[in-house]
């Protein structure tokens, strides 16, 4: 399950080292290569918004198959794309695609495990799901010393062809009598019930704000570090492994805590470590500092983002269990959408240090306002027992006890 949660990371950050040189050989500016990312963040988005509800209605096992089989014939085409135009197309529809493993993964979660429990199986697959932005930066400053961007894309799709096969083995956890009926208006009964949840939607909003600041980070700190500090493709995919091991690493101090810790705190502290991190990081860039001192400086910066983002998921989805698939769907989809719209709009200056980091700087802190202000006030309004939410179906309601 961890590995086909691995979407959104290995369409983004296998290519990054080789974006600079694809825009050289597709004519591109570096703000027309960049929508290559914002495009399949945006099909990232939109396919969870359809998978997500689907999923609760035919079960989580057939959307994520066929998502992923459409992954690998769509990575293949991206590699033969002739114009930036082409490829940028291409890539909405691979996250479109890639978007069923990522939603039903989190739905699969919520189906099998509540509160607490869930919060540290989430964790737990950040950190395998997080082994995606090591390996990936480093295995595509490797494949360029043997090819091209294109070879890369060709590599993306057999790798997706190996998660196709473990899609099959999965069982399906959604089981048939817990699947919904009654079609478009079920599904928006779903949507408004989830909305209607404040401690959702403040988690919803940190969440993606929050997530908002790695896409910033994704985007632009290949520009930065080959483009402003001269750093070859080869070192910049060790310089992003190294920061992603950061990453995996507080999503497992994360999951320890967990283990004597409530969510709540855990969420309103790993904000406020990351908005710290994050300005020290700003104070770097606007001294100008030295590779020596950006570079630790940014490590802390991305690392600190695995701290919140675990507990916020597990909050957010803890009483909707009877529409996990849609809750799953918003939440993720909020995520891709917003970085999809802040990553380009970082570097319309100039892809600087200073931008990237301002950037981040700013979504962080309004992440921990969201988390503070929104969910945390909602979430004491409910019970400490995390009750489950009564059914969203009016029709459900009349129904007599079996």
């Amino acid at each position: 399950m961890g590995a086909l949660s691995t979407f959104g990371p290995l369409s983004i950050d296998l290519y990054l080292p080789a974006l600079p040189e694809l825009a050289r050989q597709l004519d591109a500016t570096d703000s027309a290569a960049q929508w290559s990312i914002s495009m399949c963040l945006i099909g990232l988005a939109a396919g969870q918004l359809f998978i997500g509800p689907l999923s609760d209605r035919i079960g989580r096992k057939r959307p994520l198959i066929i998502g992923v089989a459409t992954y690998a014939i769509v990575s293949l085409l991206c590699a033969a794309a002739p114009s930036i135009a082409a490829l940028n197309f291409l890539r909405l529809i691979q996250g479109l695609a890639g978007s069923a493993g990522m939603v039903v993964v989190g739905a699969m979660v919520r189906d099998m495990y509540e509160g607490q429990r869930m919060a540290r199986i989430l964790s737990l697959l950040m950190l395998v799901g997080g082994a995606a932005p090591i390996v990936a930066p480093v295995l595509g400053g490797q494949l360029l010393h043997v090819t091209d961007w294109r070879g890369i894309f060709v590599t993306l799709g057999a790798i997706s062809v190996l998660l196709l096969v473990a899609a099959t083995l999965l069982p399906e956890t959604l089981k048939p009598e817990l699947r919904h009926v009654g079609g478009m208006r079920r599904v928006r009964v779903g949507f408004a019930s989830v909305a209607r949840d404040r401690v959702f939607v403040g988690c919803a909003l940190g969440t993606s704000v929050g997530g908002a600041a790695l896409f910033i980070y994704i985007s632009v700190s290949s520009f930065v570090l080959e483009g402003g500090y001269g750093v070859g493709p080869q070192a910049f995919s060790f310089i992003f492994a190294v920061n992603s091991v950061g990453l995996v690493l507080s999503g497992w101090v994360n999951a320890v805590l967990l283990r004597r810790l409530r969510p709540e705190p855990l969420l309103i502290g790993g904000a406020l470590v990351a908005v710290g991190a994050s300005v020290l990081c700003l104070v770097a860039a606007v001294l100008q500092a030295p590779l020596a001192l950006f570079l630790p400086a940014l490590f802390l910066t991305v690392a600190t983002g695995g701290l919140a983002s675990p507990n916020a998921t597990a909050l957010a989805l803890v009483r909707h269990s009877a529409n996990a698939g849609t809750a799953t769907a918003l939440l993720g989809s909020a995520g891709f959408l917003l970085g999809a719209l802040l990553a380009p709009a970082a570097s319309i200056g100039g892809a600087s240090a200073i931008a990237m980091t301002c950037g981040i700087a700013i979504t962080r802190a309004a992440a921990w306002a969201a988390y503070r202000f929104v969910a945390l006030p909602g979430r004491r309004q409910v019970s400490a027992d995390d009750v489950e939410e009564p059914p969203d179906d009016p029709d459900e309601q009349q129904k007599p006890a079996a």
